[in-house]
């Protein structure tokens, strides 16, 4: 996997992914941004959400769990001092569909957390992860 950063002007930044795809990032107007892009820190937090989200839907399908929808609140504190790393991280899954059964749901999350999503994995070194959920039927 490859990826390429440009700075652009000030503190912004233009990611560019291997498969094509660009983000502009940008700090606020008190750090010398223009608030113009998400923040590098939010973007980690954006990309965990979808790893685990992925794992979660794709478990679910395998499992023949009719998913129409899938919400992830995430909710994050980062340490005070720098680096500022993330020190708690929660993801609130909100996962609609008909007839789910809130086992498998569970089952799906913990599976993504324990063994699937490297990214939360990964942030798992130095945050406290936790998870639950809500099933809405539909």
């Amino acid at each position: 996997m490859k990826a390429r950063i440009k700075w652009v002007e000030q503190v912004s930044f233009l990611g560019e992914t291997e498969s094509s795809h660009a983000i502009l990032m940008d700090g606020p107007p008190d750090g010398g941004g223009r608030n113009l892009g998400p923040r590098p820190m939010e973007l980690v937090l954006l990309g965990t959400g979808g790893c685990t989200t992925y794992d979660v839907i794709h478990i679910l399908k395998k499992s023949r769990q009719q998913v129409s929808d899938c919400v992830v609140e995430i909710q994050a504190e980062r340490a005070a001092e720098d680096p500022k790393v993330f020190t708690r991280i929660h993801f609130h899954f909100i996962v609609t569909g008909k007839g789910l059964k809130p086992e498998q749901v569970e089952r799906a999350i913990a599976l993504s957390a324990e063994k699937y999503c490297s990214a939360s994995i990964m942030l798992g070194k130095t945050a406290d992860i936790t998870h639950d959920f809500e099933v809405v039927q539909k």
